[in-house]
């Protein structure tokens, strides 16, 4: 029998669009499975101890962009929840105020482990520890400093860190500490030290001998040089993408990236949208600022910049995040329905980075960070209930399942390995 030539055509369609929805639905089938064998690890999720308590706490599907409801959801296995202190002045008593917010920080992280949800989640010191948990069915809570300015100059600070569980540990973040310029100079081209103080090289040589992962996130490149020429062990930058796409002060320019590859370390790529695609991040950012103010007016909140933020006392800051994070989701909400919005920067733009430093360095120096409760997040990856899509968007670049088990934390685990081998025979 003879068809109609429109009808063979529709049937060809018909045959070949059939034929796509299965391909994608077998390409979502098998990153499915690639997303629940492998590790996935995420460097960097910021907390607040408000929400370690006996009532409010990690085990609940909190507003946080991080707990354990969403984790399983998204099926993120460990998350490294960040000692975070802000800059103050490089004084004794900025030490001691600084120390004091850090270490209600350690306390809450072991809180959780300890007492609240030690069937659920459990401390890991070491990749051995990673691997135990995660086959027990549990998740991994790891510990990174980000700034050493609570340690003072006080160097055996740096053991009792470690002793507490800080695995990493940043030597500066938005201003310059005691040991590290950071990048932020870069804004007035003003430096504190040109690098590492005398205190900041020690520091270096303390962290070899301990076994604790030197970060380069937030220092100067010069610091970030100094670093690597002074470290025995890889180094590792926590949270940070490619400047060469986004020119953002945060970002790692190829320099940086090559010396970073010698050097045997790894790059965690972070899923914060301006240091991934400015221009996107500009021009969806003018649009949701204006509807952010109307919200925020409506409670009565002032507006502030994120330096700003960041230069509040520790506990003024963390009420100003935590009353930001209830906007940024009312926010979030009304934007669904707003048409004429420019396109978010998403999961596409960060695997682009992904891409661009496995090309330039190589799938063993690269990794996966989102900066969770700490202004990271994306379209696709908004927290850590939709962490799958990351893995989705790997497997149709074609990156393989071991490509995408190092990248999602088995190059972070084998650095790991090899600044704990140094420091044992030390």
């Amino acid at each position: 029998m003879k068809y109609p030539i429109l009808f063979v055509s529709s049937l060809i369609l018909f045959s070949c669009g059939e034929a796509q929805q299965k391909t994608e639905l077998s390409l979502e089938e098998h990153a499915k499975k690639i997303h629940e064998r492998v590790i996935t690890i995420d460097t960097h999720d910021d907390i607040n101890v408000k929400n370690f308590t006996d009532s409010i706490n990690y085990t609940q599907n909190l507003d946080t962009q991080v707990n354990l409801p969403k984790m399983s959801e998204g099926g993120l296995d460990v998350a490294w929840l960040i000692v975070y202190t802000g800059q103050d002045t490089l004084t004794a008593d900025g030490y001691a105020k600084a120390e004091a917010n850090a270490m209600s920080k350690f306390d809450a992280i072991h809180k959780l482990c300890e007492e609240i949800a030690p069937d659920k989640i459990e401390l890991a010191l070491t990749s051995a520890d990673v691997r135990r948990i995660d086959a027990a069915g549990k998740k991994a809570a790891m510990i990174g400093v980000e700034n050493a300015y609570p340690i003072g100059e006080d160097m055996s600070n740096f053991e009792k860190y470690y002793e507490s569980g800080a695995r990493y540990i940043s030597l500066a973040h938005n201003g310059h500490s005691q040991f590290s310029d950071s990048n932020t100079g870069e804004v007035d081209n003003v430096w504190l030290h040109n690098g590492l103080s005398e205190l900041g090289k020690e520091a270096v040589k303390e962290m070899n001998r301990l076994g604790i992962m030197i970060d380069v996130s937030h220092p100067s490149k010069e610091a970030f040089k100094q670093m690597i020429a002074l470290s025995k062990a890889p180094l590792i930058a926590s949270h940070s993408s490619a400047r060469a796409l986004c020119d953002h002060s945060r970002n790692l320019d190829d320099e940086q990236l090559m010396m970073l590859k010698e050097n045997g370390g790894v790059v965690q790529t972070v899923a914060f949208k301006s240091y991934l695609n400015t221009e996107k991040y500009e021009a969806r950012n003018e649009k949701v600022k204006e509807l952010e103010k109307m919200v925020m007016d409506s409670l009565g909140m002032a507006s502030i910049s994120r330096k700003e933020v960041m230069e509040l006392p520790s506990e003024e800051r963390d009420i100003y995040i935590t009353k930001y994070m209830q906007v940024k989701s009312i926010v979030d909400e009304k934007a669904k329905t707003m048409n004429d919005l420019p396109p978010a920067v998403d999961v596409g733009d960060f695997v682009n980075h992904i891409d661009y430093m496995v090309k330039l360095i190589g799938i063993d120096h690269v990794g996966i960070s989102s900066d969770f409760d700490g202004g990271g997040g994306i379209s696709g990856w908004s927290d850590a209930s939709e962490t799958f899509n990351v893995t989705l968007e790997l497997v149709k670049r074609g990156y393989t399942e071991d490509e995408i088990e190092k990248l999602w934390g088995g190059n972070l685990l084998r650095v790991l390995d090899e600044v704990q081998a140094v420091a044992a025979s030390m």
